[in-house]
């Protein structure tokens, strides 16, 4: 009878056993599901809000960028390069730089080229309530348009960090929130020969290039950057020149699409 009774409890164990992870299986269907009008089972795949990194373009540009944080020195250099090649680009300017170096903010847009913004103090976004994103975003766009008449439209987080608030709030307050999908590693400072190599090695229309104006090689390595591009039959153009009007897509991979209304796991803007 002992026995018996050991056995009828073991067994009793097991099925509480196998009801808990029955209910914690019920539990994560109904996180993952929901009802359709009509009592249908709706499959709710929850997606990522996405920056752009690249873009899909059939035509053959690509966008080259700057990140402006700390130094100033060697942006003058910068600019007569881009002149001496006819180029056009986007510099994402840290308000702190802003304030630093309001002449270079000036000369930039009067050469023809665009402001992004890259927040005002160059926090990790991520870890900021939203109302610190906003006011990160307003002082330095403020900055700005007082310095030059015109607003940026753009916003780069510093060190690439951001979550969904981060691009759902830029977004909210008119920015199109872009990162980069060629990353030239300027910022390592491992030579103008490794910068070259990294920047225009198996390079796509749509390619976004990430290159810093107090990178240690950058003057130097520029203009062979320039030179590659343009001979390899790409127009280098601003980074909202790149960006597609219209409805658009943004898939799992960061590529902003012409919008395909049967894709369904992909964030629609």
């Amino acid at each position: 009878m002992a026995l018996l009774q050991g056995l009828r409890v073991r067994l009793a164990k097991g099925t509480a056993r196998q009801m808990v992870s029955f209910l914690c299986l019920t539990a994560l269907c109904v996180c993952y599901c929901g009802m359709q009008p009509g009592g249908d089972v709706m499959v709710l795949a929850r997606t990522r809000e996405l920056p752009v990194y690249s873009v899909e373009r059939e035509d053959k540009v690509l966008s080259i960028s700057f990140d402006a944080a700390w130094g100033g020195a060697q942006t003058p250099a910068i600019l007569d390069i881009l002149d001496a090649y006819d180029v056009k680009t986007t510099f994402f300017l840290v308000g702190i730089w802003v304030e630093r170096y309001p002449e270079l903010v000036k000369e930039m847009v009067r050469r023809g080229h665009e402001i992004g913004n890259h927040s005002t103090t160059h926090p990790e976004m991520s870890k900021i309530s939203e109302s610190k994103i906003r006011e990160e975003l307003k002082v330095t766009s403020d900055r700005v348009e007082q310095l030059t008449g015109v607003r940026p439209t753009l916003f780069r987080p510093p060190y690439g960090d951001y979550n969904d608030r981060v691009v759902t709030v830029s977004r909210a307050e008119g920015y199109e929130c872009v990162q980069w999908n060629v990353d030239s590693l300027d910022w390592k400072n491992r030579g103008v020969d490794d910068l070259i190599r990294q920047a225009t090695k198996n390079n796509s229309p749509g390619d976004i290039v990430l290159f810093h104006n107090d990178s240690q090689f950058i003057v130097e390595a520029l203009p062979a950057i320039l030179k590659t591009y343009q001979e390899a039959g790409y127009t280098i153009i601003p980074v909202s020149q790149i960006l597609l009007d219209g409805q658009t897509e943004i898939d799992h991979t960061g590529r902003q699409h012409l919008a395909n209304q049967a894709e369904t796991t992909i964030r629609t803007q």
